[in-house]
């Protein structure tokens, strides 16, 4: 019997020598992990692509601005993020949670601005699963006399 010994490659992992602030957003299903370097101008990149790009309408795209505008934040940030689940609406309401959620560890005393603007607390609402016996969740079939 003859064993070969696995030899492993040493692959040189990204040593990004930058600082950032980390965050984890949800609803519903949709998961974004945040990331937020310090940088001279706002820009947003969601799974390599620009907001514009990713977030077709301007209410999207307003919903994931609202924590940075809402605070007050004096310094610009370079944001990227990665999405996943969900639909559109969804994604966009996880990375407005998650942004701020990164904003609460960049600095503390925004925490107070962003829960009266309700940013911090993780929308609960799902779709609700279909019972047995009904045609959806709630949804039951038309009763009939005889």
């Amino acid at each position: 019997m003859i064993v070969k010994a696995k030899t492993e490659k040493t692959e040189e992992k990204k040593s990004s020598k930058e600082t950032y602030f980390e965050a984890v957003g949800r609803r519903k299903t949709s998961i974004a992990r945040v990331r937020m370097f310090e940088a001279p101008k706002n820009s947003f990149t969601i799974n390599d692509k620009d907001i514009e790009a990713y977030f077709p309408t301007e209410t999207l795209r307003m919903t994931v601005k609202e924590p940075m505008v809402k605070s007050k934040v004096t310094k610009k940030f370079k944001v990227t993020v990665l999405l996943k689940g969900g639909g559109i609406s969804s994604q966009a309401g996880a990375m407005r949670h998650g942004i701020s959620r990164a904003l609460m560890i960049f600095d503390s005393e925004l925490r107070k601005k962003l829960k009266q603007a309700g940013f911090i607390k993780r929308d609960p609402r799902a779709k609700e699963r279909r019972k047995f016996g009904l045609k959806k969740a709630r949804k039951a079939p038309q009763w009939s006399k005889r």
